[in-house]
């Protein structure tokens, strides 16, 4: 394979496992030529050599799944494709449950999966022990069978991958390992090697376990970490077909495949062993571990419960392999926040080989057209936050991150290790009342509060147990009352200069030329007319904006800026997150508040939605914004991060007498939920318009600048969406809604629901979720239509409408008083039980 380094190329990858080989052969097949993979020694060499090549197909969310799903169906045919021989067999898989919990949980995800298009199957123990002889089922509730699901040989894929990447004309040059990565003025211009330079336009970097020390000498994080991978495998099996069913049994943290009239048993331990932390030696090639079955012995004694067969056979061989994990057992796809060209693909938490085909083939898009074609948030590296290359941090979440691959998903849930990195100065007082606290971005937010001295770590079930009660009361209480949101999380990106109104009227649909001290909330588009992000920016002087974006948000929106500020004239963009605390003060009586602690005026007059007033409150300082994502009246108060304390302080004493509670982000998503609040990431993304999501009033048509997106928009102006976001409420069901529940009309499947809780205030589950109808979904159509949603299987009627179920004039928010069941949609109010 060896043969002369070029001088230049377009495409640089750095590694040839299966993720690097299949981006090569992705990107031939977009019809790109001048395609250059490196690899440091042999191909498959660090961690494809010895992955046991298991095929599975159901994930989280729809474009995980359609990964999964397109890797499947590219295996099917990959041999016919480049000559080379596979492995891959479709012999089917089965999850077995042995707990009430974990059905739920199986069966939520066979509802979710036939929303992607995947069919699977909720079967009992009988069938399951049809399928797989081996198996003991005398305590299986259930198991979820997929029969598109199968197995591979890796290192043969790998091949097929390499073959077709060299047949559509790309050139693979192994032990040519790159030592540097050469950035100019923030952009790619090549690659170092031993054998010289290479002088490229994009590179992209999948290095597996080495791919965090590559990023973080060019100051990028891309957090993963190795942690080791034990497997066991027998001495050869009578009877032991081929075509026998891959088995997961997530509770006991195993799973089992035939392997050449072998059983191959591999673990995923509730403590796993990170490895590397002091660096991987740039030699370590097709090496294995240390052996340490006192490690996984306990693991391979529930597998042998589960399969009575492992106790009469002999092991022909334990192995120990690392593989890298990510804090958050999600991939990190995409572009360098702040170096154009710059890509990565990696971290696959040992999803890489049934996923390769799929990242091969988004990042081969990806890099050609410089757009994710859908929606791959989730898996986006710019969800990373600066301190995630920690490597501290990245050893104490890996141990639990091994573990966290096989455990119950449970709403809500959250990391227990490497916590607290992030807090709000309010954190300890907080803690003190009872916050049981989750983590986003880093960030320990209040989920809800319980009793003081509860468990903190104390995790949702999918029943209304005491994280229900509680967020409901919260929730509540913000509805009839006022309550204390801490949102400190909030980024705050600060654009100046006498250009910045120009680059923020090319960023923002909405139109940001207003008087300063109002408020503007405005979605940005990308070329393709999606929701990079939404945002609200707060004009603070003639040429002064803040930017107020979600935490997780963060480090996107800041390059977003950064990346047209460039081209835009005179504009400083500065990230001033760590300065702000943020309080937010909702409810029918949260003016009354404020005016106890504050003496600035809150009158409508003086005060009204959606303007920024500097306020003195207790003996500090605070920017007030006229805002809610809730439903009510209501203040965002920024707060220099030194007066936070002092602040709330004042906050809490004259409240006192007000019945002022402390509400989390549990009840804050519920309140947002009945009143129809869009959230970027779960209900609008970067493949979702404006008018798509149901945003068309903050299109500002008349604007005389033009923005990004705005052709797009303009094609579709007037016209009934075919997809649409739509409200939807299911008034009888007993099982809670938590997103991704199969959403029917008149018997067909037409979407699926973004995002869904309880809604306290209305008596039931609620949600959002696009539908899809070839002439429209119209207010007619969903009026015509009988509407289902199916939650573990079960189908509950639903009411569906384009419109919010509370409060749909925002009368709440101008602060007119009017009774909660006044505000409620009268189809839905007839409907829902209320006592």
């Amino acid at each position: 394979m060896q043969s002369k380094l070029p001088s230049h190329v377009e495409h640089v990858i750095v590694g040839g496992g299966i993720i690097g080989l299949s981006i090569a052969y992705h990107l031939t097949r977009l019809g790109h030529r001048d395609v250059l993979l490196l690899e440091r020694d042999q191909l498959t060499c660090g961690t494809t050599w010895h992955a046991a090549g298991l095929v599975t197909q159901l994930r989280a969310s729809e474009n995980m799944a359609k990964l999964a799903q397109y890797t499947a169906e590219l295996f099917r045919e990959l041999e016919q494709l480049t000559g080379q021989h596979t492995g891959f067999r479709q012999c089917g898989s089965i999850t077995v449950a042995a707990t009430p919990a974990r059905l739920e949980e199986l069966k939520r995800g066979a509802s979710m999966g036939r929303s992607f298009g995947l069919d699977v199957e909720i079967i009992d123990a009988a069938e399951a022990k049809r399928r797989v002889p081996l198996l003991d089922v005398a305590d299986v509730l259930g198991a979820a069978w997929i029969a598109s699901d199968g197995k591979t040989n890796p290192v043969d894929t790998a091949r097929a991958f390499a073959a077709g990447a060299k047949q559509g004309g790309a050139k693979i040059l192994e032990r040519t390992p790159v030592t540097r990565i050469i950035v100019e003025a923030g952009r790619i211009v090549g690659v170092d090697t031993a054998e010289g330079v290479v002088r490229t336009e994009k590179v992209v970097i999948c290095a597996g376990m080495w791919t965090r020390a590559l990023a973080a000498d060019l100051n990028w994080t891309v957090p993963l970490h190795a942690a080791e991978h034990f497997y066991v495998v027998t001495e050869s099996m009578a009877g032991l077909s081929p075509d026998t069913p891959t088995v997961r049994d997530l509770d006991a943290c195993f799973y089992a495949k035939e392997d050449a009239g072998k059983l191959l048993v591999g673990f995923f331990e509730t403590n796993g062993k990170p490895w590397g932390a002091a660096g991987i030696p740039r030699e370590f090639s097709f090496e294995s571990l240390p052996d340490d079955f006192e490690h996984i012995e306990p693991y391979l004694a529930d597998a042998m419960r589960r399969m009575p067969a492992l106790e009469k056979v002999g092991l022909q061989l334990s192995f120990n392999g690392p593989e890298s994990f990510t804090p958050d057992n999600r991939f990190l796809l995409g572009p360098a926040p702040d170096i154009s060209g710059l890509y990565v693909a990696s971290g696959f938490n040992s999803c890489g080989i049934e996923s390769s085909g799929g990242a091969g083939k988004v990042m081969a898009e990806w890099m050609s057209t410089g757009v994710p074609a859908n929606d791959y948030w989730e898996m986006d590296v710019r969800r990373a936050m600066p301190f995630q290359r920690n490597r501290r941090y990245l050893h104490d979440r890996t141990g639990e991150a091994v573990g966290l691959l096989y455990s119950l998903h449970r709403p809500h849930k959250s990391p227990a290790t490497a916590r607290n990195v992030r807090v709000s100065p309010l954190h300890d007082r907080l803690a003190t009342v009872g916050a049981k606290f989750g983590e986003a971005a880093g960030w320990e937010r209040a989920q809800w509060f319980g009793a003081p001295g509860a468990p903190v770590n104390a995790h949702a079930t999918f029943a209304r147990d005491d994280w229900f009660k509680a967020s409901g009361a919260e929730h509540e209480a913000t509805r009839s009352g006022v309550a204390l949101f801490d949102q400190t999380s909030f980024a705050h990106l600060l654009v100046q200069g006498r250009d910045a109104l120009a680059l923020l009227q090319r960023l923002s649909t909405n139109d940001i030329d207003v008087p300063v001290g109002r408020i503007v909330y405005t979605p940005w588009l990308n070329e393709r007319g999606g929701m990079e992000s939404d945002v609200t920016i707060a004009r603070a002087g003639g040429e002064e904006f803040l930017v107020v974006t979600a935490a997780v948000q963060r480090i996107r929106d800041l390059a977003w800026l950064r990346m047209h500020a460039k081209h835009a004239g005179h504009v400083f963009v500065t990230d001033v997150s760590s300065g702000y605390a943020c309080l937010s003060v909702m409810g029918p009586r949260s003016r009354e508040l404020l005016m106890r602690a504050s003496p600035a005026d809150f009158s409508d007059l003086a005060f009204p939605f959606a303007t920024a007033r500097e306020i003195e409150i207790g003996y500090g300082m605070a920017l007030a914004f006229r805002m809610t994502f809730v439903g009510e009246l209501g203040w965002e108060l920024h707060i220099p991060a030194e007066q936070a304390l002092g602040v709330y302080d004042a906050l809490i004493a004259a409240g006192s007498d007000l019945d002022l509670r402390h509400a989390g982000y549990v009840a804050l998503n519920t309140l947002r939920l009945e009143a129809g609040y869009r959230d970027w990431g779960a209900d609008v993304s970067d493949e979702d318009s404006p008018l798509e999501a149901g945003l068309a009033f903050t299109i500002a048509w008349n604007k005389s600048e033009d923005f990004i997106g705005r052709a797009v928009l303009e094609s579709k102006r007037g016209q009934t969406p075919r997809r649409r976001l739509v409200q939807l409420a299911a008034p009888g069901a007993v099982p809670l809604l938590f997103g991704t529940e199969p959403v029917w009309r008149n018997g067909s499947l037409v979407g699926y629901l973004r995002s869904a809780g309880f809604g306290h205030t209305l008596g039931c589950g609620v949600g959002m979720g696009y539908l899809y109808c070839e002439s429209g979904v119209s207010a007619e159509w969903l009026s015509k239509g009988s509407f289902e949603i199916e939650i573990a299987g079960e189908k509950h009627a639903a009411i569906a409408s384009l419109r919010a179920f509370y409060d749909v004039n925002r009368t709440r928010v101008k602060g007119e008083v009017r009774k909660v069941e006044e505000l409620i949609a009268p189809d839905l109010l007839k409907a829902c039980l209320k006592g």
